[in-house]
């Protein structure tokens, strides 16, 4: 069937990177499954059991010679895909198919597997999140200066820093990162556990000795660097391990669409844009646009994620006693999706933070258009301080200010609350021109950010040194 023939998911060929995807596609899956399998054969030659070194050595010497075809043909046949590979792999080493999967159970494989991928890709979420912290908090530093209108319920509230925005967008990265470092620590091996996770026929094939199947169990754990095992399962691990990954995975996404939400408000108000490439077009019909397509883009891959965090807590919840198989299709694509979505999103998360675009010029008019009237409360304790009359000062700026907000929302003119102000006598002891100076509003902001970067971004860079210069080129 040609290739454009079928459905292909955006997030393989659009959104997530090569890695990611091939971390989740069949053939690593197949490997790692038999990996396991040998690992477990190993193992139990290595506790005494009747395992030659030439059948390990047949296994060894055909792990990566897969044969799909085959394969889905023993699962037409079969009804089961771990028994599909097992006999796919049985075919092509024969002298060892007797000793694959002693004792062991289709979730020994799956579950086991799933974990060790989770685990690859939740520490490649943790090193794009990383490369995002470090982007943003380097634009944070740049701009930890630059006053900008702060906004509340999207209306002009006191002013804040255009680098103290971008701290507050990075913050929350850093609180994803120690909930992705928190997961992988926390993450442990389903183990050697059998069908319902009494280990009983591991026990049945050491003759009743519990220290030589504890002893296999850890033997086989550290071969995949694993130092924790569950200590108790039914037939998988429990799925609260799933929930709380997708979880994580949606915490990163509701942080990064406030970042791109907040982007794509700033670019209406011509204030920062994205990056923008030299023959990229915006639209179709409008040659001028300069639409943010790529924080759009963030914002409709975070959706998706959080769409898909309630499903494995959907299978957690409607696991019955020690298992059953309605996990299965769900996980092949809430799980895999969540983190291909994740990648997609954090990549270009790396990339629109690395080229953001400020417009000092647009900010500073924006805020000269409100920050008389912020201005307003420092001039009366001025002209108080100087020996007015309080209350008469109030009620004076009180009229001044709806007078110029008249003039601005219903005549369109300019805000001229200083001109009124100035032509007040009662505030002719008062500079004005150096009160309404930007900087002398941002209070502590520019020390906040230093201070955020210096302990809690630092400490990240240093972790991650390795991986914060990775290319963040775009597939589209």
């Amino acid at each position: 069937m040609a290739r454009h023939d079928v459905y292909e998911s955006p997030l393989v060929e659009r959104y997530a990177s090569r890695e990611m995807s091939e971390l989740f596609g069949a053939r690593h899956r197949i490997l790692t499954w038999r990996r396991l399998w040998l690992a477990l054969a190993e193992a139990q030659r290595q506790a005494g059991l009747k395992i030659t070194a030439k059948q390990i050595a047949q296994l060894k010497r055909t792990i990566e010679e897969i044969d799909f075809a085959a394969a889905a043909r023993h699962e037409k046949r079969l009804r089961h895909d771990v028994m599909a590979h097992l006999h796919a792999w049985g075919d092509l080493a024969p002298n060892a198919r007797g000793i694959l999967h002693l004792g062991a159970t289709s979730a020994y494989i799956v579950d086991n597997a799933d974990l060790i991928i989770m685990r690859d890709a939740l520490t490649m979420i943790g090193e794009w999140l990383a490369c995002s912290i470090d982007a943003l908090a380097a634009f944070a530093r740049t701009h930890r200066q630059l006053p900008t209108l702060g906004l509340t319920h999207y209306q002009p509230a006191q002013v804040t820093t255009v680098g103290k925005r971008a701290a507050l967008w990075c913050y929350d990265l850093v609180r994803d990162l120690d909930e992705v470092e928190h997961r992988l620590a926390d993450l442990r091996f389903r183990g050697v556990k059998g069908t319902t996770g009494t280990q009983a026929s591991f026990l049945a094939l050491f003759d009743g000795n519990h220290e030589r199947v504890l002893r296999l169990e850890r033997v086989v754990a550290k071969r995949f660097d694993f130092t924790q095992v569950e200590p108790i399962t039914g037939q998988t691990y429990s799925r609260k391990v799933d929930a709380q990954i997708g979880a994580t995975l949606g915490g990163i996404a509701a942080s990064v669409h406030k970042l791109a939400n907040d982007v794509r408000l700033l670019a209406n108000r011509k204030e920062i844009e994205e990056p923008f490439e030299k023959s990229q077009v915006g639209s179709s019909a409008m040659a001028y646009k300069r639409n943010p397509m790529r924080c759009e883009r963030v914002t409709g891959l975070a959706r998706f994620v959080l769409s898909l965090v309630q499903s494995p807590f959907q299978t957690a919840a409607e696991q019955w006693f020690e298992r059953t198989l309605d996990d299965s299709a769900n996980k092949r694509m809430s799980i895999p999706e969540a983190f291909l979505a994740t990648d997609g999103m954090l990549r270009t998360v790396t990339n629109v933070a690395r080229g953001l675009v400020v417009y000092p010029k647009v900010i500073a008019a924006h805020l000269r258009a409100e920050l008389p009237f912020m201005a307003s409360e420092n001039i009366m304790m001025a002209a108080t301080a100087a020996g007015g009359d309080r209350q008469d000062l109030h009620e004076r700026i009180r009229r001044h200010s709806h007078a110029a907000a008249a003039k601005v929302k219903l005549e369109g003119k300019h805000n001229d609350l200083l001109e009124r102000i100035k032509n007040d006598p009662a505030f002719d002891a008062v500079d004005v021109d150096e009160l309404m100076k930007p900087r002398s509003f941002i209070g502590r902001a520019p020390q906040q950010v230093d201070a955020f970067v210096k302990e809690y971004v630092t400490p990240i860079r240093r972790r991650y040194r390795k991986v914060l210069s990775r290319d963040t080129d775009l597939s589209v």
